[in-house]
C-alpha cells in the first residue's frame, strides 16, 4: 500500500506514519508539508490512500482532501480538530471523505484505515472492470467499422463481413481485433 502523509507539523507526521505502521506493516509512506507538495506528489504517483492532517501551511486541508477523492483512486483521510468533526464530517462525507477527530484515538484511527484500504480496494476493482468494458467497447467499433469496409468495398451483406472476419480470425490465429485492423488498413478507413 503506498500512502501520503501530509501534515504541517513533524510531530503530527511521525505519530499518525507510527500508527500507520502499526496498523498495517507493509507500506510506503511518503511524508510532505504543504498542500502545495501533496498536490503534486497525488498528480505524479498512484497511491492508495492520503492523510491530511489539518490544518496545513498553506491552506486548511479539507479541499485537499476532496480533491483526492475527485481526482485520483486514492482514498482521503482527513484528520481535524474535536470542535470541528462533526461539522467537517458532515460536509466532506458525502464527497467520500473519511473524517477522523482530534486527538486521534488508536482504536478508531485503526478502523478509518481498515475503511480506507478497503474503499481503495473497491474502486481499483471498479475502475479495473470500467476499463475493460471501455476496451471491448471500443474492439466492438473497429469490428463494425470493419464489417463496413467489407460490405462497402467487397459487396458483402452484414452476416458475410461478420463470418468473413471470424474466418480469418481462425485461420490466421489472430484475434477478430487484429483481423480488423488489418482489414480497415487494406482499405485505409
Amino acid at each position: 500500500m503506498r500512502v501520503l502523509v501530509v501534515s504541517s507539523t513533524e510531530k503530527g507526521c511521525e505519530s499518525l506514519c507510527n500508527l500507520i505502521v502499526e496498523h498495517e506493516r507493509w507500506v510506503d509512506i511518503t511524508k510532505c508539508q504543504s498542500a502545495s507538495q501533496a498536490r503534486r506528489i497525488i498528480l505524479d504517483s498512484e497511491l492508495d490512500l492520503v492523510i491530511v492532517n489539518a490544518p496545513l501551511l498553506d491552506e486548511s486541508g479539507e479541499e485537499l482532501a476532496v480533491m483526492v477523492t475527485q481526482q485520483s483512486l486514492a482514498t482521503s483521510i482527513l484528520v481535524v480538530k474535536a470542535e470541528y468533526f462533526e461539522q467537517e464530517q458532515a460536509l466532506y462525507c458525502d464527497q467520500g471523505v473519511l473524517v477522523v477527530s482530534k486527538p486521534v484515538i488508536r482504536q478508531m484511527f485503526f478502523q478509518a484505515l481498515s475503511l480506507g484500504f478497503s474503499m481503495r480496494k473497491r474502486l481499483s476493482a471498479m475502475h479495473n472492470e470500467n476499463e475493460k468494458l471501455h476496451r471491448k467497447i471500443e474492439e466492438i467499433k473497429l469490428i463494425d467499422r470493419a464489417k463496413w469496409a467489407l460490405i462497402e468495398n467487397l459487396g458483402m451483406d452484414e452476416n458475410q463481413a461478420h463470418r468473413h472476419i471470424e474466418k480469418q480470425a481462425m485461420d490466421l490465429r489472430k484475434s477478430r481485433y487484429d483481423v480488423a485492423s488489418l482489414i480497415l488498413k487494406t482499405y485505409q478507413m
